[in-house]
């Protein structure tokens, strides 16, 4: 089964993000100039900082003692300054973690830092603050950047579908086999992190170093708090129950929002990029998605996600045309009948032969390989 890479093996050189590289780079180069270090806790290094060359370097939100600023500021660096009382931290080096967005859970899911984070962008959204904006900009560029060292070289299988799919459900069921099967076949799942089908698919390559009866077990336990309404502190709990009571679970991406932040995350993807500003996660999520998209039953978000996707694919900006899946024939052909337009669309150009519909989840795996050539 494929892992991803480990973290920092493909980002750029000149990128410090922990206080280990800093350690080995002072040590084997002996100089900082020209690095960009990135929320790295400095605080203990002032030595260092005294004593070595730092002229063009940058510091993203590294706390350092005042006589270090002021020595690498004459240098030449330029220090951004950690950003006091703000729920996160805009120059973050890695993605999130459902541990870190969910810390204080017990306490209720208003003391965590994914409600805190959603509590002030809540309250900088309205005033047109250009410092808040700004602050969200280079929040969700810091994780971008993260998120794209975390996927290289990995092939990634975007899996769409509504928030509404509740625990418990058939439904719920089979995208959370989808997301195991893709996981086994060695693809990395990435959703939208949310609720609901994004859930299950997150779920599936949770479960999928485990044996087939650990998803069983898992859902009865999930299918106890069935929707993140009315407790998003219920909903969390159990999925950390799951989590606790099977640690090792296999690894995926959740790549949700909060501009729809009175949905949760779901703890499940091991990897969690939050992103302040909708369209920019929406188009980041598809074009990560290079081994293709698989496209549950959804409403209006799911519609807007399949011709997001077809676009590119029609345009062949992103050079050859993705596979994509659409699952459950009654759905995208009678309720919302998104699939006779994207055929239609696809007809006499190479997206053609990488579309298909599917009546069952079950098929989804088969036809992606099938597509992908």
């Amino acid at each position: 089964m494929q892992t991803m890479p480990a973290h920092a093996a493909h980002h750029d050189d000149r990128e410090i993000e922990t206080l280990e590289e800093f350690d080995a780079t002072v040590a084997s180069r002996g100089s900082l100039a020209g690095f960009r270090v990135q929320a790295v806790d400095l605080t203990d290094r002032t030595r260092e900082l005294l004593t070595t060359d730092t002229a063009g370097s940058v510091f993203l939100g590294c706390p350092m003692r005042e006589d270090a600023a002021v020595k690498i500021r004459a240098d030449g660096a330029l220090v951004f300054p950690p950003i006091p009382d703000l729920p996160f931290d805009p120059y973050r080096g890695h993605v999130y973690s459902p541990d870190e967005l969910f810390a204080s859970l017990p306490d209720g899911y208003e003391a965590t830092p994914d409600a805190k984070a959603y509590a002030w962008f809540q309250r900088t959204k309205a005033d047109r603050d250009i410092y808040a904006s700004m602050l969200r900009a280079v929040h969700d560029d810091s994780v971008s950047d993260a998120l794209d060292e975390l996927l290289s070289g990995t092939r990634v299988v975007g899996v769409m579908g509504g928030h509404a799919m509740r625990r418990g459900t058939t439904a719920y069921e089979g995208a959370a086999r989808l997301g195991r099967e893709l996981a086994r076949a060695g693809f990395t799942v990435a959703t939208g992190g949310g609720p609901g089908a994004m859930e299950a698919a997150n779920l599936g390559a949770y479960a999928a170093p485990y044996g087939d009866d650990m998803l069983a077990d898992a859902l009865l336990l999930l299918a106890e708090a069935p929707g993140f309404t009315p407790s998003i502190t219920g909903w969390a709990t159990a999925a950390f129950e799951v989590r606790a009571r099977w640690p090792k679970g296999g690894r995926s991406v959740g790549i949700p929002t909060w501009f729809y932040g009175h949905e949760p995350p779901n703890p499940f993807a091991s990897h969690i990029a939050k992103y302040f500003a909708n369209a920019t996660r929406e188009d980041g999520l598809l074009a990560r998605s290079n081994a293709g998209v698989v496209f549950l039953p959804g409403a209006a978000g799911t519609v807007q996600e399949i011709f997001d996707n077809a676009t590119p694919n029609y345009y062949e900006s992103r050079g050859e045309p993705t596979p994509m899946v659409l699952v459950d024939r009654a759905h995208w052909t009678e309720k919302l009948p998104a699939w006779p337009l994207l055929k239609s669309l696809a007809r006499e150009r190479s997206m053609e032969s990488r579309i298909a519909l599917v009546d069952r989840i079950e098929e989804a795996p088969a036809a992606l390989k099938r597509l992908g050539g």
